[in-house]
């Protein structure tokens, strides 16, 4: 079975820094695999390269066909969907402006399941996002990314910053996301979180990828995890 994201010979660059060198990945449907690796290790550069924001060659293939080289807005149509550790709402609009502005006309996803899946937005609905706290941000820009009907969201450091209340709350919510049809590749730097709802993981370290295998597996590595984990 053909994977639903698969990259291979993956190399990226910013301006003449050569960042990614070589990078192969791939996630099937309905899994969550989860990117680990210390700050500057290139997680976020895989996830730019993938979505067209970073120069790049090799070969990435969604669903069966190339996208590497397509814009940005061409591979979002594709149904890759993608979080930025940044979260990029719109602050001067309301929570069901933002919503609005991610909706896509034929999607599984509208308003009504994302206050479902988390209250604290309905509650907040008619507010400027620029004013939520860092989890409702959080939140929201998690939702919008879904109103646009991905069939693969990347998410981008989902739980930096939260408090382990939300920590907790935004690992159901990616666990609920693969229940229904989304599967979820996740760069994380709480490894316990990572490990409790993935079902692969990889460790990248210096631009390569430097292990992949099951959490267990990777538990089981202390060398893996004290080298390129270890803070």
């Amino acid at each position: 079975m053909s994977a639903l994201l698969e990259i291979k010979n993956l190399h990226a660059f910013y301006g003449k820094s050569h960042v990614l060198h070589g990078i192969d990945l791939s996630i099937q449907a309905g899994e969550i695999v989860s990117l680990l690796g210390r700050n500057g290790a290139g997680r976020s550069t895989t996830v730019k390269a993938t979505m067209g924001m970073v120069a790049a060659t090799g070969t990435i293939r969604f669903k069966g066909k190339e996208i590497l080289g397509l814009p940005t807005y061409r591979i979002a149509r594709q149904g890759l969907g993608y979080v930025a550790e940044s979260r990029e709402i719109f602050p001067t609009l309301s929570v069901a402006q933002n919503l609005l502005l991610g909706a896509q006309a034929k999607s599984r996803w509208n308003a009504d399941d994302m206050y479902r899946l988390f209250p604290r937005l309905q509650e907040r609905q008619h507010v400027q996002a620029g004013v939520l706290s860092g989890g409702e941000q959080q939140m929201l820009a998690l939702c919008r990314t879904l109103m646009g009907d991905p069939e693969l969201i990347m998410i981008d450091e989902p739980t930096e910053g939260l408090a382990p209340q939300m920590v907790a709350l935004v690992a159901n919510f990616l666990q609920e996301l693969v229940q229904r049809g989304v599967s979820v590749l996740l760069i994380e730097q709480k490894l316990a979180i990572a490990l409790k709802i993935s079902q692969r993981v990889y460790v990248m370290g210096h631009g390569q990828i430097v292990f992949e295998g099951s959490p267990q597996d990777l538990q089981a590595d202390a060398a893996v995890r004290q080298e390129w984990l270890g803070v």
